[in-house]
């Protein structure tokens, strides 16, 4: 299935039916009175977060979504039956706004989740609601309401522990898919990915945490250059980024340190509080070094970046140190989680 993370949608609200005018007719029954009821509520347009979908491709291409209208009032006390509402699941972490005011209506943050994006017009009164001592065969009723109508933007950030960002060809997907059950496609040319992959990284039965891997990034990538920009939004609700470097590049040109200062800058760029998340450094590709050459590459990485980020040597291709970088990862995950409830707790006492 094609991954789509953004798209845009019109929803509307049902009408509500109208009020009836009717009197009652019955034999031996004079004058019996007004007994016309009122309409129906037209139906709501709710979102549902529903964890089972992790795509918006549906509203690529329905696009034009209206609840049902409500009935209208009939005699004999009848009151007219409510629209059917329009349930429109989505994927968890889809965030919705107003497509004219870009005010966020709904951040589908919780498997489960509703939220009414569109409500439905008030059915109208019968003359069964105008009769009074003066007033006793009133021929008075009201129409039901239009239902709201609005234009949305939708827009998916995936829900993720760990993020995983670097230049192309860095190896990030080798990375998530030697560390996780994620699958995405691998070749030795830049821009393999060109979405952004989801994985779970299961280290034994009781502790696990999911990774996220999105499309590299290139120098001027806020500006739009290239395609790792369009999903940097992915990487807002991660906890912690794995920013992985390749370091030992087979173009003579590139630099390794060259290329940290460079997505750094990318991320001050972009905002959004990215340049400020914990960051850990992955130096990948140890395998294309000799032992003396790697521990000198490393060093002199270290030295350039003056970084006092916490640095690990990995080799994604063959699984060296993979394996105590996620131990790391997770021990990071878990004291960060006891900290953050120990404050809720400080703050509720």
């Amino acid at each position: 299935m094609k991954f789509v993370d953004e798209a845009r949608i019109e929803v509307i609200g049902g009408r509500g039916g109208d009020g009836c005018v009717s009197f009652r007719r019955e034999k031996f029954v004079p004058k019996g009175g007004p007994d016309g009821g009122d309409g129906g509520r037209g139906g709501d347009v709710i979102a549902v977060a529903d964890r089972n979908i992790n795509t918006l491709v549906e509203y690529r291409y329905a696009r034009r979504h209206r609840a049902k209208n409500g009935q209208p009032g009939r005699g004999s006390d009848c009151y007219g039956a409510a629209g059917a509402d329009v349930v429109l699941r989505m994927p968890v972490g889809t965030m919705i706004y107003d497509e004219e005011t870009g005010i966020l209506l709904a951040d589908l943050a919780h498997d489960g989740q509703r939220v009414i994006l569109a409500r439905g017009g008030a059915g109208g009164l019968g003359n069964l609601h105008f009769k009074s001592s003066t007033n006793r065969a009133p021929r008075q009723r009201t129409l039901g309401e239009p239902g709201e109508h609005r234009r949305l933007r939708l827009e998916l950030k995936l829900l993720a522990d760990v993020g995983l960002l670097g230049m192309p060809n860095a190896g990030k997907s080798t990375l998530i898919a030697a560390v996780s059950n994620a699958r995405p496609k691998i070749a030795a040319y830049p821009f393999t990915t060109l979405h952004p992959h989801l994985g779970v990284v299961r280290l034994d039965a009781e502790r696990s945490f999911v990774i996220a891997d999105i499309p590299g990034l290139i120098e001027g990538a806020a500006e739009g250059a290239g395609l790792g920009h369009r999903f940097l939004r992915h990487l807002a609700r991660t906890r912690l980024l794995l920013h992985v470097v390749d370091i030992a590049p087979l173009e003579s040109e590139r630099d390794p340190a060259a290329d940290v200062r460079a997505l750094v800058a990318e991320l001050k760029k972009y905002g959004g509080g990215l340049e400020r998340k914990p960051r850990w450094l992955v130096l990948n590709k140890i395998d294309l070094l000799a032992p003396p050459e790697r521990e000198n590459t490393i060093a002199q990485l270290r030295r350039r970046l003056r970084t006092r980020l916490p640095v690990f040597a990995i080799s994604a291709a063959t699984g060296e140190g993979c394996r105590e970088l996620m131990d790391a990862v997770y021990r990071f995950l878990h004291e960060s989680s006891a900290r953050r409830s120990a404050r809720h707790e400080v703050k509720a006492s």
